[in-house]
C-alpha cells in the first residue's frame, strides 16, 4: 500500500496539474470506485461538475481537494480520495487510451490534461465530503498529523507513545498516533534507530524516541526525494513515473541479504498477516516480559 511517500508524490502532482482547473465533466466507470461517497454515484458527478479544486492537501495517507463553487466562493466541500492497495491518480492527454482498469474520469473546462482513477484491486476510492471553510474534512479529524509536518509534535508524540503498552512497530502503524507510516517505512526507520518492532513502547527512554522519530524523518524524506518505493507499476505519480527509493532499503524485503551495517544477514518475520524485515545483530529482539 502507498505510504506516505508515495502519497505526498501523487499531491504535487495534483497541486500542480489539478488544482485550479474546473471540472467540466465526471465519468464513474466501476461504482466500488465511489462507494465511500454515500450518496450514490449521481450525487458524486453533480457535486464534482463545475466545481474547481483550489489546492491538493494530504493527511496521512488520505488525499483532499477543497472544492469551489462558480464564482471561486468555497463550496464547503472537498473531494477525498485514498489509493488503497492499488489506486493511482493519473493526468492523461485526453486522447490517450483508456487504462485496462479505469475507475472515474474528470475533464476539465480547459479541455487539457484529463484526471484519471486506476485501480486494479478496487480497494481504493473517491468520495465528496463536508470540508468546512475549506478546511480539512472531519472524517479525515481522526488521523494524526505526520512526523514531517512543521505542527508534529515530538514531545506529545513521546509522551502517547510510552503510554501505550504495545509494541514500537504496532505503534507506528497506528494512523491515530503518527499518519503515514506503513510497513515498509517501519522497517527501514526501526533499522536505522537499531530497534527491534516488538520493543515496548512504555519502556522507550525519551532519547531512544527521538532516536526512532530521527529515523523515521530521515526515511521518509529520503524516499520523498526519490519518488517514492515503487515495486511494480502500480505505486507511480500522476505522470505514470515510478519512484527510486526501493533501491536504498536497509532491510524491508531484504531477506538473508547483508546488513548494510553490519553485513548479518536480514531475517524475515511474521507480523499483523504481513512480514517485517530486521537484522538480528543490530536490531536484537527484546527479552519476554516478566509476569
Amino acid at each position: 500500500m502507498p505510504e506516505l511517500p508515495e502519497v505526498e508524490v501523487v499531491r504535487r502532482g495534483l497541486e500542480r496539474w489539478v488544482a485550479g482547473r474546473t471540472v467540466a465533466t465526471v465519468e464513474v466507470h466501476h461504482p466500488r470506485a465511489v462507494r465511500r461517497h454515500l450518496e450514490g454515484t449521481d450525487s458524486f458527478v453533480a457535486a464534482l461538475t463545475g466545481r474547481t479544486p483550489t489546492a491538493a492537501h494530504r493527511r496521512g495517507k488520505y488525499l483532499w481537494l477543497p472544492l469551489a463553487g462558480p464564482g471561486g466562493e468555497p463550496a464547503g466541500l472537498a473531494l477525498v480520495a485514498h489509493l488503497g492497495m492499488s489506486g493511482q491518480l493519473l493526468v492523461e492527454k485526453p486522447d490517450e487510451r483508456d487504462e485496462t482498469h479505469l475507475r472515474a474520469r474528470f475533464t476539465f473546462t480547459d479541455r487539457g490534461r484529463e484526471l484519471r482513477f486506476v485501480d486494479q484491486r478496487t480497494f481504493g476510492g473517491l468520495a465528496v465530503e463536508d470540508a468546512p471553510d475549506g478546511g480539512l474534512p472531519p472524517r479525515l479529524a481522526h488521523i494524526a498529523v505526520d512526523p514531517l509536518d512543521a505542527s508534529f509534535d515530538e514531545a506529545a508524540f513521546s509522551a502517547a507513545l510510552r503510554r501505550r503498552r504495545t509494541e514500537v512497530k504496532r505503534a507506528l502503524l497506528d494512523q491515530t498516533l503518527i499518519g503515514g507510516v506503513g510497513n515498509i517505512y517501519a522497517d527501514e526507520a526501526l533499522w536505522r534507530a537499531r530497534l527491534h518492532g516488538a520493543r515496548p513502547t512504555d519502556r522507550l527512554p525519551r532519547a531512544r524516541v527521538h532516536d526512532l522519530l530521527e529515523g523515521v524523518r530521515d526515511v521518509l524524506g529520503e524516499a520523498l526525494a526519490q519518488g517514492g518505493t515503487s515495486f511494480d507499476s502500480l505505486y507511480v505519480d500522476v505522470n505514470g513515473q515510478s519512484g527510486y527509493f526501493s533501491r536504498h532499503l536497509a532491510v524491508y524485503g531484504q531477506e538473508d541479504r547483508p546488513c548494510p551495517r553490519c553485513g548479518t544477514p536480514v531475517v524475515r518475520e511474521s507480523f499483523m498477516n504481513r512480514s517485517s524485515y530486521s537484522c538480528p545483530a543490530c536490531q536484537p529482539r527484546p527479552r519476554a516480559r516478566r509476569t
